[in-house]
């Protein structure tokens, strides 16, 4: 079966001379398989012949024709249009377990959850002609999701949603205790907000708090509701490892008594929250495919290998992860060095002990929120100046920040103000992140993954001797992730510059670091970092200060979250070995 589908952000027959149309072999011949409806090209499927000549042609690069099985024509759950994106099969929801969602961004994750959740009717193929819930019923009649089905038309379930994005919630004025106390509920708030960690910020107000505070709000006020389902969207964005952890307990807790799902991007997180994984593949914008359920190590592991065995299909790269401690680093000459730094706030301090960056090197910067580490980054940005100690360079400085904010103009704008773009950062920073395909794009329009991507291709992009880079892997799915980290690898390596990296993400934080700087503390109050550590010395100290142990998964080598006071998490301390094997 063959799949054509246009991007109609990115068209733009006003502008261009219809090159779609014009060399378009069929329409040669006489045949009417590209058409203009309504001012917008319309390609016809079925005569379609899949030369990929429209799609090398449009100088716009918004046609994708790409084959699929034909067993998939009758599969189809949803298509929001003609030529637009359309999903296959949907994830199922078990009792008593936590199903999880794994895939990357834009292939139809959130379209299944809001199906599932009753926010969005299936259309099952046919925009249209849109089917009655009776018609969707019956596609999906001698099979469990009938009665869901039947039960979503009817009203008959009460369903808890958490949206991907919580940033909208800043926008209320009212305080932390006022959104919670708004909901209905026979749940302990107070227990609830003292496991979720929001005890200390009920007075303060939600356009104040955090990235990390707001998005434990909303989970509480989504795990609150007394609902027969939930449904997370991205629940550990902008949460330290602790926090992350928290949050997946008590999703947890929720299955005993409801139907759980949850997509999610921090693979340890997924493996240590979830019972069953689907994985989701396609294209990006074009299709989505959900496969079967599968045991949580199996799934993860299939994703990670980037092959589907049971169906045969390599979607992606292998990923590979170093069971034992990396070689100790090379000597380089140091670009930056910092003596014991202080930083005094009203309600805050932090300090440092001293340490250097060097050329080429990818520093780790890991540990609790509300510790320093943003702190720190800005002051060796020079954004804020130390209270007590000094930061000897002499070094351009390129940051990303945490929080993102989109500006007026398209992407391309940016990009082209930057004067010091070079055709390296074209081919191993643009390309490989796909901001390219993003350039006809406004700003304000992207998802907050595009606008990450965006703006960390803008950091690297620029010329400097040290990176800094707040969190970059927030809002990311799991191969963005994967691909971030080997461009900033590649970017210090070739070029002999430096990063600091901030993330809380530690399957990211493996791949793209060669040290590490840790920060312990009380969060809020006080906060101290140290380092460079090497990666093995680093991670014990990181991973012993939260009281997490990882061990390695035999046929896959990535690090699990041991289960807290297991035979294996108390040998593993014991030993000393929280991360690595020895």
């Amino acid at each position: 079966m063959r799949i054509a589908v246009i991007d109609r952000d990115k068209c733009q027959p006003k502008t261009c001379s219809h090159e779609c149309i014009r060399y378009c072999p069929r329409v040669r011949t006489g045949d009417e398989t590209i058409v203009m409806e309504e001012g917008k090209p319309v390609i016809s499927e079925d005569l379609c012949i899949g030369c990929g000549i429209c799609v090398h042609k449009c100088p716009f690069k918004s046609i994708h024709i790409v084959g699929v099985a034909e067993e998939l024509k009758g599969e189809i759950v949803h298509q929001f249009g003609e030529n637009d994106f359309r999903l296959f099969h949907l994830p199922w929801l078990f009792s008593n377990k936590v199903s999880g969602i794994l895939g990357q961004n834009g292939i139809g994750k959130t379209t299944a959850l809001k199906i599932l959740s009753g926010q969005l009717k299936p259309n099952l193929g046919d925009w249209k002609n849109p089917p009655s819930w009776d018609d969707i019923c019956e596609y999906w009649k001698k099979t469990e999701m009938y009665s869901y089905f039947s039960k979503i038309s009817q009203g008959e379930l009460a369903i808890s949603v958490k949206p991907q994005y919580v940033e909208k919630f800043s926008e209320q004025k009212e305080t932390v205790d006022s959104f919670l106390e708004g909901i209905e509920t026979q749940k302990d708030k107070g227990q609830v907000m003292s496991s979720l960690d929001l005890l200390g910020i009920g007075k303060k107000k939600l356009s104040i708090i955090s990235g990390g505070e707001l998005q434990r709000v909303v989970i509480a006020g989504t795990i609150l509701r007394d609902a027969d389902i939930y449904f997370f969207d991205e629940p550990s964005s902008y949460l330290d490892i602790t926090h992350r952890l928290r949050v997946a307990r008590e999703i947890r807790d929720l299955a005993q008594d409801a139907l759980v799902m949850v997509v999610e991007h921090d693979l340890a997180v997924l493996d240590f929250l979830a019972d069953t994984v689907h994985i989701l593949y396609g294209e990006k914008g074009v299709y989505g495919i959900v496969t079967q359920p599968k045991s949580v190590r199996h799934g993860i592991n299939l994703y990670l290998s980037g092959y589907l065995k049971e169906e045969n299909i390599r979607f992606g790269e292998e990923v590979t992860f170093e069971v034992h401690p990396p070689r100790k680093l090379r000597q380089r000459s140091p670009l930056i060095s910092f003596h014991d730094l202080v930083k005094k706030f009203d309600d805050f301090t932090l300090e440092t002990s001293q340490g250097k960056i060097h050329e080429g090197e990818v520093i780790g910067v890991v540990g609790s929120n509300a510790t320093g580490k943003t702190t720190f980054v800005k002051l060796l940005a020079g954004v804020i100046k130390p209270t007590k100690g000094a930061i000897d360079s002499n070094v351009t400085i390129s940051y990303k920040p945490q929080y993102l904010k989109p500006v007026e103009g398209t992407v391309k704008d940016v990009f082209s103000a930057l004067v010091s773009l070079t055709d390296f950062c074209r081919v191993e920073v643009i390309k490989p992140l796909q901001v390219d395909s993003l350039f006809d794009k406004k700003l304000t329009e992207l998802s907050g993954g595009e606008l990450q991507t965006v703006v960390l291709s803008l950091a690297l992009s620029r010329k400097a001797d040290i990176y800094l880079i707040d969190e970059p892997s927030a809002y990311l799915d799991s191969t963005q992730r994967m691909r971030a980290a080997r461009v900033i690898k590649r970017k210090m390596e070739k070029m002999g510059t430096a990063a600091l990296v901030v993330d809380h993400d530690v399957y990211f934080i493996d791949m793209v670091s060669e040290s590490l700087i840790v920060f312990d503390g009380v969060p809020g109050k006080w906060g101290r970092g140290e380092g460079p550590f090497d990666l093995h010395t680093g991670m014990n100290l990181f991973l012993k200060n939260i009281d997490v142990t990882f061990r390695r998964d035999e046929e896959s080598g990535r690090p699990r979250v041991n289960k807290f006071d297991s035979r294996l998490d108390k040998k593993q301390k014991s030993n000393g070995e929280y991360y690595y094997q020895m």
